[in-house]
């Protein structure tokens, strides 16, 4: 049976002498000075000599670690995305000028109702087509004052004139008010931006008074309890070989759940899509960049350590410090 190891937590800080500047005349050059040998030291065979003092003023912490067979952890980078089914854009259909909705026009971290009318765009036309239109409406109010008096003329005279003849003009009268209606709100119509979900402003892009083009984004609402990670994989096949994953989130992990990956690289990178929900995640914005590890299936023999006792040594290596006796730790290679 292997025996323990015992684990340092935190970096060991290695102390050197600090050269002491002397008085005139008593400077003896440039010779070494004698150190304490109840100091911490580093080794020849760099392994670091710790006193127990050194190690209460550092906050060393050691832990008892046993082998086993674990699941192998992956570190990857990722972004918080928006949930499409409880996020959404608010686009403008057609360019024209933004007019305040009726409770102004919404602000960033705002909560919103589904259904909500945001902000209205009226429409921009260019003079001339403005001007037919107006033309257009003189002639259909024209026309349908003159069917009006036709009709009333024929009813004067409906024992002598046929009744369709005055069904008929009654009809021209009503198409005359029903295009000239239509004509009159496509002048003073205004489009009404309205809220897909329920949420929070994520992103206002727009004053009152401004003038957008057709498609722009000019609302972003997300529901801060439900996000979406995306964590970049350089191995293609990890993606079938996730077992679980957390999000790093301060002193916090937050379960995620595996939904899939794509099919194609970005980057060289596979992206890898997990759901993530709870009342913690609104300290997440969409676009920030996060940390996800992510647990194999397939397991491994090996030591489970906390995260915060991984170091880097000068290779750049993850390394842990290993307690061998009560004041000596040795430095590892490096860890898979």
């Amino acid at each position: 049976m292997k025996r323990a190891a015992r684990i340092a937590g935190l970096m060991l800080a290695l102390m050197t002498a600090w050269p002491a500047a002397a008085d005139e005349g008593h400077d003896h050059g440039g010779g070494a000075a004698a150190s304490s040998g109840n100091g911490p030291q580093r080794q020849p065979d760099g392994s670091v000599f710790l006193p127990k003092p050194a190690q209460r003023q550092l906050g060393v912490r050691t832990l008892v670690a046993v082998s086993a067979e674990l699941p192998r952890s992956v570190e990857l980078n990722g972004r918080v995305l928006m949930d499409p089914n409880a996020g959404g854009k608010v686009q403008a259909v057609v360019a024209g000028r933004i007019e305040p909705g009726p409770r102004g026009l919404p602000e960033n971290g705002q909560a919103v109702r589904k259904g909500e009318v945001l902000a209205y765009v009226a429409p921009a036309a260019a003079p001339i087509e403005r001007s037919n239109q107006a033309a257009q409406l003189a002639e259909l109010r024209a026309g349908q004052a003159l069917a009006a008096k036709r009709v009333a003329r024929l009813k004067e005279l409906a024992d002598t004139v046929p009744r369709k003849e005055i069904e008929a003009a009654e009809s021209e009268a009503a198409s005359f008010a029903a295009r000239a209606a239509a004509v009159s709100a496509g002048l003073s119509s205004r489009d009404a931006l309205v809220a897909p979900v329920a949420g929070v402003i994520a992103a206002a892009n727009v004053v009152a008074g401004q003038v957008v083009d057709a498609r722009e984004l000019v609302f972003e609402i997300v529901d801060p309890s439900r996000l979406r990670i995306e964590a970049l994989a350089f191995d293609a096949a990890l993606a079938s070989d996730i077992g679980g994953a957390t999000l790093a989130l301060g002193d916090e992990r937050v379960p995620l759940g595996f939904i899939g990956a794509a099919r194609s690289l970005r980057e060289q990178a596979l992206p890898l899509s997990f759901r993530a929900e709870g009342a913690v995640l609104s300290k997440l914005a969409v676009g920030q960049p996060v940390r996800v590890y992510v647990q194999t299936k397939q397991k491994v023999k090996g030591i489970a350590v906390p995260v915060s006792s991984l170091m880097k040594n000068p290779a750049n290596q993850t390394i842990v410090w290993v307690k061998t006796t009560r004041r000596h730790f040795d430095q590892p290679g490096a860890l898979k």
